[in-house]
């Protein structure tokens, strides 16, 4: 691990100022997914700005008849707080199929939606990988890609997006707020919080330098019935290699995101329309222009089938 400096910050606009004032700043939470890329030095920040003392770490209503849930907001809480299990439960159930409960019991709203790919070349610092080092080259490209992406891929990444619980959030239509260090804020929706690769893979967000995520919102309840079902290569600690985040209304209409496929939560609102026909119809709208490799081809019937098991869960 190279050297760094370190601080605690007292508010949101402080910890944004600190981010601003010192190149290489990342702020630290949980560190779950930020430790360990330290220590393999794929990630070797020159200074840490501690967050965890910003008073981010309440759920609270909206206005609007939503939930506000602050950034630092533990993944644990967050699964087992009452309004989530009766409002969005798929939230609850996305959360409670990652990581571990130790991981969980550390692991935040904002890192969640932060943390980075698992692909095994991002890891392994003897490859090229232009996320890790742009322009170096994607090893994974005519490598072994079984986990990797199959839409919305680039000529410089196929990786994968590996959260949980950013699926449930683009099922549920969420909002991510933010303040900048210039004191201003905005609301992204999470439709467009997360980048498809393009050229620049190693830009995974549209979160600015030093900008700072706040808080996630949710809207209010929509009703019907809430499923996350995640298909991987281990029962527990296991990232997906397809998960499917569904929330199905008596009607047969509803919504869903599929994860372990591409560089963002993947959801294809004209595909929703699909819906009372089947699972084939909808996957066919949710994969149209997919580019699997042969290693991961088997995915694209994998989403079919997975979201058949969804659908066949509703109708019991």
């Amino acid at each position: 691990m190279r050297p760094f400096s370190y601080e605690r910050v007292a508010t949101p606009a402080e910890a944004a100022n600190a981010a601003a004032r010192t190149q290489g700043a990342k702020f630290i939470a949980g560190g779950t997914n930020l430790l360990d890329l330290m220590k393999l030095e794929i990630e070797a920040p020159t200074h840490l700005i501690d967050v965890n003392d910003i008073g981010l770490d309440r759920i609270e209503p909206t206005a609007e008849g939503g939930l506000r849930i602050g950034a630092l907001v533990r993944n644990t809480d967050l699964a087992a707080d009452k309004r989530v299990r009766k409002d969005y439960a798929l939230l609850s159930r996305a959360l409670l199929a990652g990581a571990s409960g130790q991981l969980r019991n550390k692991a935040t709203t904002a890192g969640n939606l932060l943390q980075r790919t698992r692909c095994p070349y991002f890891y392994d610092t003897n490859q090229p990988c232009n996320k890790r080092k742009p322009g170096s080259g994607c090893a994974a490209i005519g490598g072994y890609s079984r986990q990797l992406g199959v839409i919305g891929t680039s000529e410089a990444c196929i990786a994968t997006n590996p959260s949980d619980m950013a699926i449930a959030m683009r099922a549920l239509d969420a909002t991510v707020e933010t303040v900048k260090p210039d004191g201003a804020t905005r609301a992204i929706p999470i439709a467009e919080f997360h980048r498809l690769p393009g050229d620049t893979p190693h830009i995974e967000t549209v979160l600015e330098p030093g900008e700072l995520i706040t808080a996630a919102t949710l809207p209010a309840p929509v009703g019907g019935t809430h499923i996350y079902h995640k298909v991987r290569d281990r029962a527990s600690y296991a990232f997906a290699l397809v998960s499917v985040g569904a929330i199905i209304q008596r009607d047969g209409s509803g919504r869903v995101a599929v994860g372990g496929i591409a560089h963002k939560p993947w959801r294809i609102e004209a595909a929703e329309a699909a819906m009372p026909r089947g699972a084939k119809a909808v996957a066919e709208w949710l994969l149209a222009g997919a580019r699997p490799t042969h290693d991961n081809a088997f995915k694209l019937t994998l989403v079919e089938r997975t979201l058949g098991a969804v659908l066949a869960q509703v109708r019991g």
